[in-house]
């Protein structure tokens, strides 16, 4: 808060996109970004387009008070004080002097970071490879905890990326307001919040411990597989089970409980159902569905070589996996590439 005030009245000229901007006087606002929960990641002292993302959420959060602070603490709009009323991407005295109160304000929690990124990351993987007894399929948590945030409970400082704070991801989906951040994803399972900022438990509990933010993506999932899948209202249930697979009971393992292969031996059960080729705007998204696959804002991917052939997979793991996601296309760019990821196993960072 310190750096980023005391530089900011030394250079006394806005911060924006294609501006010759001081990278010490950027990295200062996105360190304070990501303390505050605006930015996703990066401290490397370019302001680009995240950055600038960053900037105008936070202006638009300052700028459009709520009737009473929802679930969070405190309510953003207030540290405004009339001082900020533009969304525009560019950072001036006023912005910085809102920015400031809030980091000096204990009452507004602050995102946790690591002293030692690379080591946490690691004992949380640990972790994660050990939970056997957890009720849930460990390749697929693996899938899916690798599509969530590539195993990446604290962001791991590169080169002149500085960046060592819990990682966060950004859904930004309200259409009239695309500047508006509708929720934000915590840690290594994305543990999500619709409110913000979170409250100083749910940092403690969810958030700085990894091992409570798993627990919490093995009990949704879990729930995806037992309530969702199946559901009893047909708006919430999983369409392509459905039509793939009927209406007859729960299948969580090809093998009994007994066998040594009992929900661990996924990555064998993805190659014996087969592989496919999946096309944009070719391949429905379920047999007799009238949806194709399409390029959409969060999945730009066009094609997919060599994916299981879900209808062939002898549980509902899959099924889940996309229920996990939500529905819609998304879902199925979700569930797909979780398949390919239980196929080909995790691939470990390279920390």
């Amino acid at each position: 808060m310190e750096i980023l005030s005391r530089s900011y009245r030394l250079s006394n000229r806005p911060l924006s996109t294609g501006n010759s901007n001081p990278p010490a006087l950027v990295k200062a606002l996105q360190r304070d970004l990501r303390a505050l929960g605006y930015l996703s990641e990066g401290i490397d002292g370019w302001y680009g387009p995240a950055t600038c993302a960053a900037v105008r959420s936070l202006q638009y959060d300052l700028t459009h008070p709520k009737p009473v602070p929802a679930a969070g603490p405190v309510r953003v709009a207030d540290y405004s004080r009339e001082r900020v009323h533009a969304v525009d991407g560019a950072v001036d005295r006023a912005l910085v002097d809102c920015i400031a109160e809030m980091m000096a304000d204990d009452k507004f929690p602050k995102l946790p970071r690591s002293a030692n990124a690379t080591q946490e990351n690691k004992r949380v993987l640990a972790s994660l490879k050990s939970m056997g007894s957890s009720g849930v399929p460990v390749p697929f948590l693996l899938a899916i905890l690798e599509q969530e945030s590539g195993f990446r409970h604290f962001s791991v400082p590169q080169g002149q990326d500085e960046d060592d704070y819990v990682t966060v991801g950004l859904d930004r989906n309200d259409a009239r307001n695309p500047d508006r951040i509708t929720s934000r994803g915590y840690g290594v399972g994305q543990y999500t919040f619709f409110h913000h900022p979170p409250t100083p438990s749910e940092i403690a509990e969810f958030i700085l411990d990894p091992v409570a933010n798993t627990l919490h993506i093995v009990s949704s999932f879990k729930e995806k597989f037992e309530g969702a899948v199946l559901a009893s209202d047909a708006r919430c249930r999983a369409d392509d089970r459905i039509q793939e697979v009927g209406e007859q009971p729960l299948r969580t393992c090809r093998y009994n409980v007994a066998d040594a292969r009992y929900m661990t031996d996924c990555q064998a059960c993805m190659r014996q159902a087969g592989l496919q080729t999946i096309l944009a705007g070719i391949t429905a998204l379920f047999a007799g569905s009238s949806q194709r696959y399409r390029a959409t804002k969060y999945h730009r991917e066009t094609r997919y070589i060599n994916v299981p052939i879900r209808a062939n997979i002898l549980c509902d793991w899959p099924y889940a996996a996309r229920r996990y996601n939500g529905s819609g296309v998304d879902s199925y760019h979700y569930q797909t590439q979780v398949l390919l990821k239980v196929l080909s196993g995790p691939q470990l960072p390279n920390w």
